[in-house]
């Protein structure tokens, strides 16, 4: 027989209110501890025809361990239970001094709110001079253009200054923020070439903070457009509340945000589709077209944020989950917007913002998009091959599968189709 080695049964560490649990645990309470065989070439063919039945014994006794172990997570070891009442007081004490931390803390934050509405005001002129520049209202100065070009050798010191006898363009800067956003990461996945179109007349974006005698404090973003086809709004704005106690962490915990309804004029919704439902009469076998409108991918649903789940709503927890999963997309992508596009739009521009983004996996993401979308495609032409079969006079066919009796469908731009 082999002889076996077991394992030493002393523990080295010592025990603290940390690693001591409330009961002992199962593997200290009468299984006993593992041995390490040592296995010598007479006893492998044994071993072989025993190890499954082995095997499956250890599984199940590491599963019943494991099993009692995880119980244990998260519950009191006893050492705070098993302590006097006078040292228990000193504990209700800490406590107490920590409530009169955290109102300092809620205060500070406060204050460094108030702090950044101060800067922020000081600010504001030199973003009024950024849009002059931008849509040409105004001439960039002599000393403008230089300290730009210093930066400009600062980040490349192989960059080429621009020669001195061009004037610049009295036509500012044509799509500069529809540029700056599809070059941020998270925002360049919900722009779509429908978008572009409307985005091409953002001539602002502008932050302002919620005044202190609200009873929540927050931000606000506001996109400015010129006259456009799109919608009647001159500005689109978007509110993010804080909770107004900051969270176990020191910041700001986030609220709920507030979007605005876009006064949308006729047949330019961008974050509709409109699908067209080709109907046959039983009877007269005659045809008639029938639009519905259903949502699509747009950066203007970005003015409709998620609502946050009330104390009454259930939900599953599927549903629970990508609800906060949206929730705090849409978070981020507003905090971006106030913290990194506002105050260094030109960066996000000119690409330069991107050396400081990890887009390893928006890559990848983007791949998975494209799938998506050729599946997408391929979709919409077997259903317009189904509409074309219709057009053929007498001809009856069965109903294409998941849809009513004589109703095909095809997907289109509003402004393609008209009520018939």
């Amino acid at each position: 027989m082999s002889d076996h080695f077991p394992i030493s049964q002393v523990d080295p560490t010592a025990p603290t209110p940390q690693n001591t649990p409330l009961t002992h645990a199962p593997i200290a309470a009468g299984l006993s501890r593992p041995t390490v065989p040592d296995i010598s070439e007479d006893q492998e063919a044994e071993e072989e025809e025993a190890s499954p039945t082995a095997s499956a014994m250890q599984h199940a006794m590491l599963g019943m361990v494991q099993g009692k172990l995880a119980g244990l997570v998260g519950k009191s070891s006893g050492y705070i239970e098993s302590l006097p009442n006078d040292v228990k007081r000193n504990i209700e004490a800490l406590k107490g001094v920590q409530v009169k931390q955290i109102e300092l803390q809620n205060k500070y934050k406060r204050e460094c709110l108030e702090l950044e509405k101060k800067y922020l005001e000081l600010q504001v002129p030199l973003y009024d001079r950024r849009l002059a520049i931008i849509t040409g209202a105004s001439q960039p100065t002599a000393e403008e253009i230089d300290t730009g070009e210093q930066e400009s050798l600062k980040d490349d010191p192989d960059h080429t200054l621009l020669p001195k006898d061009v004037a610049p363009s009295t036509s500012g800067i044509p799509e500069f923020w529809l540029t700056a956003l599809r070059n941020h990461v998270g925002l360049s996945d919900i722009i779509t070439d429908r978008d572009a179109a409307a985005l091409k007349h953002l001539v602002d974006i502008r932050l302002s903070y919620l005044p202190a005698s609200d009873p929540k404090p927050g931000f606000k973003l506001l996109f400015i457009f010129r006259p456009n086809e799109f919608f009647e709004n001159e500005i689109l704005e978007k509110t993010y509340l804080y909770q107004e106690e900051v969270g176990y962490s020191g910041d700001f915990m986030y609220d709920r945000a507030i979007g605005t309804e876009i006064k949308w004029k006729e047949d330019k919704d961008l974050t509709k589709e409109f699908e067209i439902k080709k109907q046959r009469n039983k009877n007269t076998n005659r045809t008639r077209l029938i639009r519905k409108a259903r949502p699509a991918d747009s950066f203007f649903n970005f003015f409709s944020p998620p609502v946050p789940p009330d104390d009454d709503t259930e939900l599953e927890d599927e549903e629970l989950n990508e609800l906060e999963e949206k929730l705090e997309v849409d978070y981020q992508i507003g905090e971006d917007i106030k913290e990194k596009v506002i105050p260094r739009a030109v960066d996000f521009f000119t690409g330069k913002a991107l050396e400081y983004e990890d887009i390893d996996d928006d890559d990848d993401f983007e791949d998975i998009e494209d799938d998506e979308e050729d599946d997408d495609d391929d979709d919409r032409f077997e259903e317009d091959e189904d509409s074309d079969e219709d057009d053929l006079p007498g001809r009856r066919r069965a109903p294409p599968k998941g849809r009513g009796a004589g109703a095909t469908t095809t997907n289109v731009n509003p402004e393609e189709c008209k009520q018939q």
